[in-house]
């Protein structure tokens, strides 16, 4: 009897504990990078708008070359849906939807992930004219963290 009190009493403790460390765990993140391309804002722009243009300078679609990815749409336009299908856990399945663009300055995107797990996201590209043949690139992408009790 003594020995199902303490490993009751353990497992609370380990609830208890995980609660806890829930209430101070950070749940919203976001990540941002920048690069200098000499290249005019118009092309830059016109190059990073087209969603597919993606797999030729996205980590992710580049770790799995044999991911089967699907569009819907026209691509570079509001309501152009990507789609992902990976058997990669890293890669993941999910889609990503074009949902506002402001010509030559930046494109925004929801990104639903479903593979291995469900959340959304949000990304963006950005570019500023720096000189006429210098564009500045600034990609980010937030959300929130789903963190999961005992």
């Amino acid at each position: 009897m003594k020995i199902v009190k303490k490993i009751l009493i353990i497992i609370a403790a380990l609830v208890v504990f995980s609660l806890i460390i829930g209430l101070f765990y950070k749940k919203e993140y976001a990540v941002e990078r920048e690069i200098v391309i000499n290249k005019p804002v118009t092309e830059v722009f016109a190059y990073i708008k087209l969603i597919k243009n993606q797999d030729y300078y996205s980590v992710w679609n580049m770790k799995d070359p044999a991911s089967i990815r699907e569009s819907k749409g026209t691509d570079g336009t509001v309501g152009y849906v990507y789609s992902w299908d990976s058997k990669m856990d890293d890669v993941g399945k999910g889609d990503q939807e074009l949902v506002k663009i402001v010509e030559n300055e930046r494109l925004e995107m929801e990104l639903r992930f479903k593979k291995p797990f469900e959340a959304t996201g949000y990304g963006y590209f950005a570019t500023d004219q720096i000189t006429p043949n210098q564009t500045k690139v600034k990609w980010g992408f937030s959300g929130k963290m789903l963190i999961q009790v005992i």
